[in-house]
């Protein structure tokens, strides 16, 4: 395999297997690309857990290898210290990674072995903790967190290693709405400032509207590499490792056939379906960063919020807001009704919002007004 310029991970003809046992994974050959949202998607016992213990070195491959920034891992106590550091994972269950009695001794464990000096480690502390909404519970014990909380514990003492890579094993499985919610929008936070996300999920309506590319492993073996659009638009491929269409797939395939019109390109979102249908002229996205309705946004407008920052403020009512969240999402949806919309956004979420609105006009033939104000 010829690895490509853009590769931060990459295996090769990767086999393992647990205690003489059958192979949990078999040959898997594939590429993970620098800076970009990746989700493996397989029916369970699939071998996703598996894959990703190879990725830093906690499992050792039966034969191939794998390869961090171009270079064969090594696994001598120093070089899995380093790998460590720029590939950080977080476990499906918080409780195997979660061991110190308060929230910030956990999220202070890595960065204080890493023989920091102890304002470095208080500032990567506060800023994982701020990043996952857990400040306000830092002296909180671990024990008296709900299974969310300690998810979000789990991500804030990966965030505190400042890894370029956050390799995350099915990271909304057992959160309410609203959790998911916020963690994927700090995926995209995390991805906007660089870093590299890679998720395992069963949740196929999530990895299609949110991945740039998927990988599909069943029994071991990776049968699919690319895009989501790749994947789904094979059904047989889509049956063949016990996974179903996403919702939007068959509301697309329905909805066009009572227009009589074509079924591609398919949408990701309910904006996109919109977009697809309406006759309107869109609407105005005004976006602002800061927590107050800004002059020259009309009063009409309907507000959304794309990211942490403001949320506080929207739960207490200083900020008047529609979609206090998936707020991108509803305002988009309001823009192609032909709304004016408000979408108030965390800085480090501005990339997203122009790769969306990119989406809609290449895609769709969908050009919004954009309003920063």
């Amino acid at each position: 395999m010829t690895i490509m310029e853009d590769s931060i991970l990459s295996t090769t003809g990767l086999c393992y297997s647990y205690q003489s046992g059958p192979f949990a994974l078999r040959d898997v050959t594939l590429e993970i690309s620098r800076g970009r949202k990746i989700a493996f998607l397989g029916p369970n016992g699939a071998g996703k857990s598996t894959l990703f213990l190879h990725f830093n070195g906690i499992l050792r491959p039966k034969a191939g290898e794998v390869r961090y920034d171009g270079a064969p891992l090594k696994y001598d106590q120093g070089s899995l210290a380093a790998l460590r550091q720029d590939v950080a994972i977080v476990l499906q269950n918080p409780d195997d990674q979660i061991f110190s009695s308060t929230v910030e001794e956990d999220v202070a464990f890595g960065p204080m072995n890493l023989d920091l000096p102890r304002e470095e480690v208080e500032e990567r502390v506060a800023e994982a903790l701020a990043l996952t909404g857990m400040s306000e519970l830092r002296e909180r014990p671990t024990q008296q967190l709900s299974f969310g909380q300690r998810k979000r514990v789990a991500i804030a003492g990966a965030l505190a290693m400042r890894p370029k890579v956050l390799v995350m094993d099915e990271p909304t499985a057992g959160l309410d709405g609203h959790m998911v919610g916020e963690i994927m929008e700090l995926t995209d936070k995390l991805n906007g400032q660089g870093m590299t996300i890679v998720i395992s999920t069963h949740d196929v309506d999530m990895a299609y509207s949110w991945a740039d590319s998927v990988h599909v492993l069943n029994r071991g073996r990776l049968v699919f590499s690319g895009t989501p659009e790749g994947f789904f638009n094979c059904p047989r491929e889509v049956n063949a490792v016990k996974l179903v269409q996403p919702t939007m797939y068959e509301v697309n395939r329905l909805v066009m056939a009572s227009l009589n019109l074509p079924e591609h390109p398919h949408p990701k979102t309910s904006s996109e379906l919109l977009a697809k249908m309406s006759r309107c002229s869109p609407g105005r996205l005004f976006v602002q960063q800061n927590g107050s309705r800004s002059e020259g946004v009309p009063k009409h407008a309907t507000a959304g919020i794309y990211g942490p920052m403001h949320r506080a403020a929207a739960a207490t009512g200083e900020l008047n807001v529609e979609y206090s969240y998936n707020g991108l999402e509803g305002c988009l949806g309001e823009v192609m009704l032909g709304r004016d919309a408000l979408l108030v956004l965390d800085p480090g979420l501005k990339g997203q919002v122009m790769k969306r609105l990119d989406r809609l006009a290449k895609v769709f033939g969908r050009q919004i007004e954009v309003l920063w104000v």
